[in-house]
């Protein structure tokens, strides 16, 4: 097929608007054509109504021509059905919140809105960000998950309907569904995107991150949506953590990597395995020193820890929701609250205690690298939709808000993408990103999903 204004990238995007090659509308639109010609069958979007993000694409046209010129300008952006978009349906994906319209935007959306962005409609969710799937199917083959709980921000980036997409994780729920779609999923370090205005699921482990076409534009898209909110507690003040320039140069050396298959590492499919390893090969003959490397003993009881915390959370998150909708919640979503409500206030801040020691233990390990290199997922995804697959290789990053990102590294035996995940440092996401472009540029996976 010949390429339209829907291919291009947020950065490639951006260029062309400010060169006036052509306007937002033009861009909206052919995203728009896209989405009618594909979405029937992908099902990425829970909301989108075509002349509301037509308008506000002439808004932004229209703020481009006075002169404000917003960091993402122009760019349309899918956002997870389980962020406030005031006045827009937030339904997220539970018939329990069908009426639900908020009065105010979150903090990201208005970040968003600040930037110059168009929101150009709200992705499937997993039911409340937990397993249970919704309606959405992988653009690689629509019989297969695109994974979750971003299942519909992943699949609208992979299937060209939008340059860039938010996502949140809590466990896996950005670096799996990139993996699985073939697009870059960045997780920055907990608290340097305000969670003010997005469905609280678990305090301690909910965060947001950004799904695009190629890392550049990951970190254009998370760099805009950055800093302190007053209304989140939880987030940082105002710092540069994500550099301005990732123009595809190389680093000034090749970074320093630890190769960490985890506790998990059996459960990882063999043409994942292998691909892990070609990888390893391919930086390795360019100049990257990649060291094998364990974690400590201390990390495998990382998993139970990350279980405790989110189960009691979440049920204290949602065991109102249950008391007045039970009838409408999945047997997964109930199961998780009537088993949280049972752990203990002790065994809940013991596993605060582990999470702290191990964020420690984290951040000594990372002292030698760059990056760990590991896996985002156990191998392709997963020939189903009855659920999301298994986040069990992003947990242990999750856990300890570290920053990560999922790289597309090749296709596997069922011609779906196969993924690579980067961790960084606590806060060290400048040098993440860039390591990340490092390797991207080397692995240079550049296809896309049949028939896109």
């Amino acid at each position: 097929m010949a390429e339209g204004l829907h291919h291009l990238g947020v950065k490639e995007a951006l260029h062309g608007l400010s060169e006036t090659r052509f306007t937002g509308e033009d861009l909206v639109r052919d995203c728009l054509m896209q989405i009618t010609r594909l979405d029937p069958k992908i099902e990425a979007w829970a909301w989108l109504k075509s002349e509301v993000a037509l308008e506000r694409a002439r808004e932004a046209d229209r703020h481009r021509k006075a002169g404000k010129h917003g960091a993402l300008q122009g760019i349309p952006v899918g956002v997870k059905d389980i962020i406030d978009v005031q006045g827009v349906p937030t339904r997220m994906g539970s018939s329990a919140f069908e009426d639900y319209q908020p009065s105010m935007s979150a903090r990201v959306v208005r970040r968003l809105d600040e930037a110059g962005a168009v929101m150009l409609g709200k992705t499937v969710t997993a039911e409340l960000a937990y397993t249970a799937p919704g309606k959405t199917h992988n653009p690689w083959n629509l019989a297969h998950t695109p994974g979750g709980s971003s299942s519909g921000s992943a699949a609208a980036v992979a299937a060209r309907f939008v340059p860039a997409a938010i996502g949140t994780q809590t466990n896996g729920s950005v670096l799996r569904p990139a993996a699985f779609c073939g697009v870059v999923g960045y997780k920055p370090s907990a608290g340097i995107i305000s969670r003010a205005g997005v469905l609280r699921f678990s305090h301690t482990l909910d965060q947001i991150g950004v799904f695009a076409r190629n890392v550049p534009d990951a970190a254009a898209v998370a760099s805009a949506l950055m800093g302190y909110a007053q209304d989140d507690p939880d987030s940082l003040s105002d710092f540069a953590v994500v550099p301005q320039d990732l123009d595809p140069k190389p680093m000034f050396q090749p970074p320093r990597l630890a190769a960490v298959r985890t506790p998990a590492w059996s459960l990882a499919e063999a043409g994942q395995q292998e691909n892990f390893t070609q990888v390893i090969a391919q930086l390795r003959r360019a100049g990257a020193a990649v060291e094998t490397a364990a974690l400590p003993d201390v990390f495998g009881q990382a998993h139970d820890v990350h279980q405790t915390i989110m189960q009691y959370e979440g049920a204290r998150s949602f065991s109102h929701l249950q008391a007045r909708h039970r009838d409408r919640l999945s047997s997964d979503m109930n199961r998780l609250i009537d088993e949280g409500l049972l752990i203990s206030e002790s065994a809940y801040h013991a596993a605060l205690e582990s999470r702290t020691r191990l964020r420690g233990e984290l951040g000594e390990f990372m002292n030698r690298y760059d990056a760990v290199l590991t896996l985002p997922a156990r191998g392709e995804a997963p020939a189903t939709l009855t659920h999301t697959g298994d986040p069990v290789f992003c947990t242990i990053w999750t856990l300890c808000g570290a920053p990560a990102i999922t790289l597309p590294s090749g296709l596997g035996a069922q011609r779906l993408p196969l993924g690579l995940q980067l961790v960084g440092g606590y806060l060290e996401d400048a040098r993440l990103l860039r390591v990340a472009q490092w390797c991207s540029l080397l692995i240079g996976f550049r296809q896309n999903p049949p028939g896109i």
